[in-house]
């Protein structure tokens, strides 16, 4: 099943499904749920036609999903660039933008940069 361009889990209920599209959390998709009158409990596969478009509906009209999302997102991150704002910044060195250290454990931004050398040892050739 897809809403707004994204393969939703066939065996999982609705509330667990919907976090499948990008810029819906669990919190959102009750709301969503509660405003198109759709069953928590239902599995995405046991949905009508008459209930995926209601929750398209409201999604279309409420909220910002998916490319629409990413793209205001990349425009802030760009904005701040220009703008030579500090958060800005990070983002252009590809450091930690949320004030974490940097000394260690910026493995996931920085990449698996490892500095040291190993223990300076060097092996004996085999003769």
């Amino acid at each position: 099943m897809r809403i707004i361009g994204v393969n939703i889990p066939d065996n999982k209920t609705v509330e667990y499904a919907l976090p499948y599209v990008y810029g819906i959390g669990k919190k959102t998709a009750l709301d969503i749920l509660k405003e198109a009158g759709v069953d928590l409990k239902k599995k995405a596969k046991d949905l009508t036609p008459e209930d995926i478009s209601k929750i398209q509906g409201v999604l279309e009209k409420s909220f910002k999903v998916e490319g629409e999302l990413r793209q205001i997102i990349r425009q802030n991150i760009g904005r701040m660039k220009e703008i030579k704002a500090y958060r800005g910044l990070r983002h252009a060195r590809r450091l930690p933008v949320r004030g974490q250290r940097t000394k260690t454990n910026s493995r996931t931004v920085r990449g698996n940069v490892r500095k040291t050398a190993g223990s300076g040892k060097r092996k004996t050739e085999l003769k």
